[in-house]
């Protein structure tokens, strides 16, 4: 599983971390120049934002191709980008005062638009629901417009971030998984990870920010480490080792073989 690491230092890209990360294009959009990518990486459409604070999308699918493309093009090593997803919690659809069908409606209308606009793109389809039949219709609507989920390198699972530990959203992973669908969870960390990490193909976190910004900064010139590069890294890796099996103990009266 690819364990992306959210940042909202768009600089990092340039860095020769080793580390795929993942940065939104609320971070990117405006800059004059961008940094060149050393590796592999990920663009979100900072979608929950957009809409918790303003109730709607206020760039159009032709604008934001247009600036997928000019990352793709200037950063390079995308990997995939999100599209402009609505999203199902509570608060954001008090917001927007839609109903959860039409935000699902609206997510793959986005995502056809985004496609006949820049099929060249990597830009990925998401699914948007609160229960795992919601999740299901969302799919099902986009197999009706001919889109093969199953076949397409990733397909993300949104509106999971704040409840990525719960039985629930483990049920709707693992219900998912079953449609031979390549999945990457939005925000899901390392408590959703041990639960379900064998039903998804990649995820990304920023918790490291938070967890940071209540933390003794580790030099003079940090009051917290809400945004070192260091701290980040050492959480990512620790999230990293907590998921990588560990070999098993030799069963009684056995011995492991020998490489020669």
């Amino acid at each position: 599983m690819k364990f992306y690491l959210g940042t909202h230092q768009p600089a990092w890209l340039a860095l020769d971390l080793g580390v795929p990360l993942l940065v939104s294009h609320r971070r990117l959009a405006g800059r004059r120049t961008l940094p060149r990518a050393t590796t592999g990486w990920a663009l979100d459409s900072g979608g929950f934002t957009e809409l918790s604070l303003h109730g709607r999308w206020r760039t159009d699918a032709t604008t934001y191709a247009a600036a997928v493309r000019r990352y793709a093009t200037e950063i390079g090593h995308l990997d995939w980008a999100a599209p402009q997803d609505w999203m199902t919690e509570p608060h954001v659809l008090a917001r927007t005062g839609l109903s959860l069908h039409a935000h699902q409606h609206r997510t793959v209308a986005n995502y056809l638009r985004l496609r006949d606009l820049a099929p060249d793109l990597p830009i990925i389809p998401v699914l948007q629901g609160q229960s795992t039949a919601d999740y299901h219709r969302c799919a099902d609507l986009y197999e009706r417009h001919g889109i093969d989920l199953a076949t397409l390198p990733l397909v993300g699972v949104g509106s999971v971030c704040r409840r990525q530990h719960t039985t629930d959203v483990e049920r709707i992973m693992r219900s998912l998984a079953t449609r031979a669908l390549r999945l990457h969870g939005f925000g899901v960390k390392l408590t959703g990870l041990t639960r379900y990490a064998d039903t998804i193909t990649s995820s990304d976190s920023a918790s490291w920010s938070l967890t940071g910004r209540y933390t003794t900064g580790c030099t003079p010139s940090h009051r917290s480490e809400s945004n070192c590069l260091r701290f980040a890294l050492t959480w990512h890796n620790r999230v990293l080792h907590t998921l990588t099996p560990r070999n098993p103990a030799p069963e009684p009266g056995r011995t492991l073989a020998r490489t020669p």
